[in-house]
C-alpha cells in the first residue's frame, strides 16, 4: 500500500476481506498471515487487527492449528444489526440510542467493534452524539422511512 489511509490500514484490509467473504471470494481457510502481509505489504500486527475485527464480527473463526476460516454461518455486519435497533425498539427521532455497554452485552461484541460501528452510523447521519450524554437518534434507517 502506498500510503497510509487516515481510516486506518487494518480497517481497509478487513473491509476487502469482508467483501471477498462476502461475495464468496473466500470459502473455507483464509489465507495465511505471512501471505496476507505480503499480498497488503504490511507487518503482522496490521494483518492480525484486521482478522481480529472480523473475528468481532462473525465472519471468520480462528481454529487452533489451522488458521482462520469463513464461519459457516455469516452473521451481518454489525453496523446492520445497530441500525436494526433503531427498528426493534422502535426508537424515533430524538429518542436515546441504547449505551455502548449494552450493544456489546446484547451482541457478543467488543467495546470496539461496536464503537467503529457506531461511528460509520454517525458518519451517515443516524445518530448524533453530545459528550457525555450519549448518543441519540438523529434519522430514520431508509428502510423505515419507507415503512
Amino acid at each position: 500500500m502506498p500510503e497510509v489511509s487516515p481510516r486506518g490500514t487494518y480497517l481497509l484490509i478487513a473491509d476487502a476481506l469482508r467483501k471477498e467473504i462476502e461475495q464468496e471470494e473466500l470459502k473455507g481457510s483464509l489465507p495465511s498471515e505471512a501471505a496476507l502481509m505480503k499480498a497488503h505489504d504490511v507487518s503482522r500486527n496490521t494483518i492480525r487487527r484486521a482478522l481480529k475485527m472480523l473475528e468481532s464480527e462473525r465472519l471468520i473463526t480462528s481454529v487452533q492449528g489451522a488458521g482462520w476460516r469463513v464461519s459457516r454461518a455469516p452473521i451481518p455486519p454489525l453496523v446492520e444489526r445497530l441500525v436494526a435497533v433503531i427498528t426493534e425498539d422502535s426508537l424515533a427521532v430524538g429518542d436515546r440510542y441504547p449505551s455502548e455497554a449494552n450493544l456489546c452485552e446484547r451482541f457478543g461484541v467488543s467495546r470496539t467493534a461496536v464503537r467503529h460501528a457506531l461511528a460509520q452510523m454517525g458518519g451517515t447521519g443516524l445518530l448524533a452524539t453530545v459528550h457525555g450524554k450519549g448518543r441519540t437518534v438523529r434519522a430514520l434507517p431508509a428502510a423505515q422511512k419507507e415503512s
